[in-house]
C-alpha cells in the first residue's frame, strides 16, 4: 500500500512538472504603431503561466510598458527582435508603447 502511494505521488508530481514545462506560449505582433492589428485596442487573453512574446514586425522604434496591472514590466526600446515575459499574476494589464501612446495600446488579460 505504501509503495502504491509513493508511486502515485511521484506520478502526480511528474505530471505537474511536465505541464509547467510545456506551458503555453503566445506571440503578439508589434507593428509600426500598433499591437496585433491596426484599428481598435486589441485584448489578448492568456492563462496564468503563459509566456508572452512580443515580436517586432515593423521598422519603427517601440517598447512594451505596462501602465496598469497586477505587475509592471517594461522592455527596452528596439526596432527588431523580441521581448518575452511569463505572466504569473491574474488580472488585466494595460500595455503601451511609451513612444506612441495612447494610440499604440493593448490589453493583456491573464486568467486562471
Amino acid at each position: 500500500m505504501r509503495k502504491l502511494l509513493v508511486v502515485s505521488v511521484i506520478a502526480v508530481a511528474s505530471a505537474v512538472l511536465a505541464t509547467q514545462a510545456l506551458a503555453a506560449t503566445r506571440s503578439v505582433k508589434v507593428g509600426d504603431d500598433y499591437f496585433v492589428r491596426k484599428g481598435s485596442v486589441p485584448t489578448v487573453t492568456v492563462r496564468k503561466g503563459t509566456k508572452v512574446t512580443w515580436r517586432w514586425a515593423g521598422k519603427d522604434m517601440h517598447n512594451i510598458a505596462v501602465t496598469r496591472g497586477p505587475v509592471k514590466f517594461r522592455s527596452s526600446f528596439k526596432s527588431s527582435g523580441t521581448y518575452s515575459k511569463r505572466v504569473t499574476r491574474t488580472g488585466t494589464y494595460t500595455i503601451v508603447c511609451t513612444i506612441h501612446q495612447p494610440d499604440m495600446a493593448m490589453k493583456l488579460r491573464v486568467t486562471r
